[in-house]
């Protein structure tokens, strides 16, 4: 859909009125937001453990979640953006990331909400199969 414009607005006394709030000045620039980081070092998110009945069925893949970050770095949120096509993957990925601790993301100097993608592989190497 394509996004709505002035024109296309709705007619009537609400959007018609004109708008008491103040307009910002053309001149100000917003702070640039910092995307929120999983990956720093001292933080030592764990990886999920590998379910043992995907390990059992040889079951691999990469889970990418989307998870939204509150401002003191917990996640708020985690969901799946791609599955791995194995639930059981997918359920280990989701839980893990929900224990993790993140950087929050920054807006100028200001920790803000945000969201960021964490991908997540699964994979099994000779040794470890049965």
């Amino acid at each position: 859909a394509e996004p709505l414009t002035r024109q296309d607005a709705p007619t009537g006394s609400a959007a018609s009125a004109p708008s008491s709030a103040p307009t910002p000045a053309r001149d100000a620039v917003a702070p640039s937001l910092v995307a929120p980081r999983f990956d720093a070092d001292y933080l030592a998110n764990p990886a999920p453990p590998y379910p043992g009945m995907s390990r059992r069925l040889g079951e691999t893949g990469r889970v990418l979640l989307r998870v939204r970050v509150g401002s003191d770095g917990q996640p708020l949120d985690v969901g799946i953006a791609q599955s791995s096509g194995f639930a059981r993957l997918d359920e280990a990925a989701r839980a893990a990331v929900a224990r993790w601790r993140f950087v929050p993301a920054r807006q100028g100097d200001q920790p803000v909400v945000a969201s960021v993608q964490v991908p997540i592989v699964f994979t099994l190497n000779n040794k470890e199969l049965p």
